[in-house]
């Protein structure tokens, strides 16, 4: 099959990028031919090793096709970017005359079988529009549904070609549900395939004596992912033998109240800005715990991976962490009740200062137990982790793509 994925952002940065090339990868890997169309920064050179280059086609922001820089499926992205809330109507008409002309010449050059989109949003609307005759499957990152919310005024025009899909790839059956009742979208087309990780660079390793414990979290630098309340949660435990590693990237004014936070806890705290995948299995492969405190996420591969590198793990009990541990009461897991949220991802005043404690006893739970038992033993997870590999996502995928190829209906 020839397969034309698309994203309209940066592939080799943040989660959605991570997928994307995963699936490239996968695909690949089964014989499969791909083509990826993604939005970059002009000034960048973005390195896509999973194809060659002329497999490669890029909308190029911030001076390149267009004027102003690449627009975030999330508010808060690690490098430049705007919001789709903040665009005027002209700058809309330019993202979409934009990527309509990179579409029509990825099609002419490629000559897909099949489009696998990413994100139930602008991209995926103006791609089902353009080519409807060619089968379309879409996957839902949670930052679609986000973004649908917050963007009345762009849901008419997303929601009615979204509803022409042929598939929807969901990361979890809460998640599935959600997406038929915002989009109107037939049940029978979303189909729960979960997201994956890379078993060959995320393993376990002996861990070194926790003098002190070591905990890491990796995503953006951003309220939204809870780091404001993780550093204040981390200061009522100071009596305890910790040090925290912060990975991952940030912008403006959240950013520096996030770094003022760091400063307040002096040398226990290190920031080490954004790495790759390679590094950051390293990391997490020294580290004995991984937190992840955010308010908003749809399958956050991060926990996989830190998992699979024998992490305990501290994070949120969101729907779809929630859906995926199940299965689980190993107190290597602390999943920690959202607090009351005003909008969708930001907590009340009395809500967020309850968040905090409530962190503070898991973090603090976990490094007593890691420095009772710095080794962590996975063989409760593996029929876990052995699903979520990206071989195993994929070929759930890939059953969605040939359900997808007999049965269109437009």
């Amino acid at each position: 099959m020839r397969i034309l994925h698309l994203l309209s952002q940066r592939p080799e940065a943040t989660g959605s990028g991570i997928y994307v090339r995963a699936m490239i990868a996968a695909a690949a890997a089964r014989g499969h031919e791909n083509f990826l169309l993604a939005g970059i920064p002009g000034d960048t050179r973005p390195e896509v090793p999973e194809l060659p280059a002329h497999h490669c086609r890029f909308v190029r922001f911030a001076g390149g096709d267009l004027p102003f820089d690449v627009v975030g499926m999330s508010d808060a992205m690690p490098y430049d970017s705007c919001r789709f809330i903040d665009l005027t109507d002209d700058q809309i008409r330019a993202y979409s005359a934009a990527f309509e002309a990179g579409l029509q010449a990825a099609v002419d050059a490629f000559r897909p079988d099949l489009i696998h989109s990413h994100h139930l949003w602008l991209l995926t609307a103006l791609a089902r529009n353009r080519f409807p005759e060619h089968p379309m499957v879409t996957g839902c990152h949670g930052t679609d549904l986000r973004q649908f919310r917050h963007c009345p005024h762009l849901r008419p025009a997303v929601a009615a070609a979204c509803r022409r899909l042929d598939a929807v790839l969901a990361l979890s059956e809460i998640q599935g549900t959600e997406i038929a009742e915002l989009y109107g979208i037939a049940p029978h087309r979303i189909h729960v395939v979960g997201a994956g990780y890379d078993p060959v660079r995320f393993y376990p390793a002996p861990k070194p004596q926790p003098g002190p414990v070591r905990i890491v979290y990796a995503g953006k630098l951003s309220r939204t992912k809870g780091v404001a309340w993780l550093l204040r949660a981390l200061k009522q435990i100071e009596e305890l033998p910790w040090r925290l590693e912060l990975v991952g990237g940030g912008k403006g004014p959240e950013r520096a109240e996030l770094l003022d936070l760091v400063e307040d806890l002096g040398h226990r705290v290190t920031v080490a800005g954004l790495i790759d995948q390679a590094a950051l299995a390293q990391r997490m492969r020294r580290a004995h715990i991984f937190v992840l405190p955010s308010f908003f996420e749809g399958l956050p591969l991060v926990l996989l991976e830190a998992l699979a590198c024998g992490c305990r793990l501290v994070g949120t009990d969101l729907p779809g962490v929630r859906e995926l541990f199940a299965a689980f009461a190993d107190p290597a897991l602390r999943l920690v009740p959202l607090p009351p949220l005003a909008g969708v991802d930001t907590p009340t005043e009395h809500g967020g200062q309850d968040f905090q404690n409530r962190l503070a006893d898991a973090l603090a739970e976990q490094i007593r137990a890691a420095e009772g038992r710095p080794d962590l033993d996975l063989s409760p997870f593996q029929p876990l982790l052995a699903r979520y590999t990206w071989d195993g996502v994929f070929q759930r995928v890939e059953a969605v793509y040939a359900g997808s190829m007999p049965m269109r209906t437009v």
